[in-house]
């Protein structure tokens, strides 16, 4: 493979844990008005995770029949709409970044950096529309000329996971075909989205989904740490294998 893409929230960095307090933070006391079933960390994985902020708003919210008028982007947080909504949970979610910062996951950046030294060209592919600052407060900006972040889907139109446009728009900068690229993914809808890129392998990192999850959504195969990817010899890993048969 020529290139592997990285989705970043649960990939490369632990800010799925700040993703997940800041949902649960809003959507406790919003279920609760409505009479709805309780918030819990399952709803994250099943209607939130991986997809852009809006969309997960949206998705969580149909999953208890409750129905608020879209909004726009431009909504203040207090707002009763599915954008004001977002923005209060991004409000949260930008205030625990700036205050305690995040720290990426080790075997990730031992990975990036591997892959790096052996000619492989990397991107990140994110949902987020906080990709940017977080690769900086994580430190990892300098690794990645490439960023396909949520802004970036919305300034070129281009649908969100489970949809493969991000990822395919990641390997057409890279100059890299689907099919000699790997797609690493934490989330459903993001080893759903490599899969319908027909990208040449999907790497699910199990974080809280569920490695069989993860593989009736798309996945090849699911790690519990990208370390778990490394070679002994990363220079010769055009011949070696991550599980036996497919070549990184």
């Amino acid at each position: 493979m020529d290139a592997v893409l990285f989705d970043l929230d649960g990939v490369l960095t632990p800010t799925a844990v700040v993703h997940m307090h800041a949902w649960a933070r809003l959507f406790t006391p919003v279920l609760a008005a409505h009479g709805a079933a309780p918030y819990s960390d399952a709803d994250y994985f099943a209607f939130i995770d991986g997809k852009p902020r809006y969309d997960g708003v949206h998705s969580l919210l149909a999953s208890r029949g409750i129905e608020l008028p879209w909004g726009d982007p431009s909504d203040a947080p207090e707002a009763e709409t599915v954008c004001g909504l977002g923005n209060r949970k991004n409000a949260v979610f930008t205030e625990v970044l700036r205050t305690e910062g995040v720290t990426p996951y080790p075997g990730s950046v031992a990975l990036v950096d591997a892959l790096i030294a052996a000619g492989r060209r990397v991107a990140v592919v994110s949902s987020s529309r906080n990709a940017v600052p977080v690769l900086a407060a994580a430190g990892l900006t300098d690794r990645f000329g490439v960023v396909v972040d949520g802004l970036v889907a919305a300034a070129r139109a281009l649908p969100g996971k489970p949809a493969p446009d991000t990822y395919l728009d990641a390997a057409a900068q890279l100059g890299v075909p689907a099919e000699r690229a790997v797609v690493v993914e934490d989330a459903e809808s993001g080893v759903a989205s490599g899969r319908a890129g027909d990208f040449g392998l999907v790497v699910g990192v199990d974080r809280g989904a569920g490695a069989a999850t993860l593989i009736a959504h798309g996945a090849d195969l699911v790690v519990q740490d990208l370390a778990d990817l490394l070679a002994d010899d990363v220079e010769t890993q055009t011949t070696d294998t991550i599980d036996g048969s497919t070549p990184l």
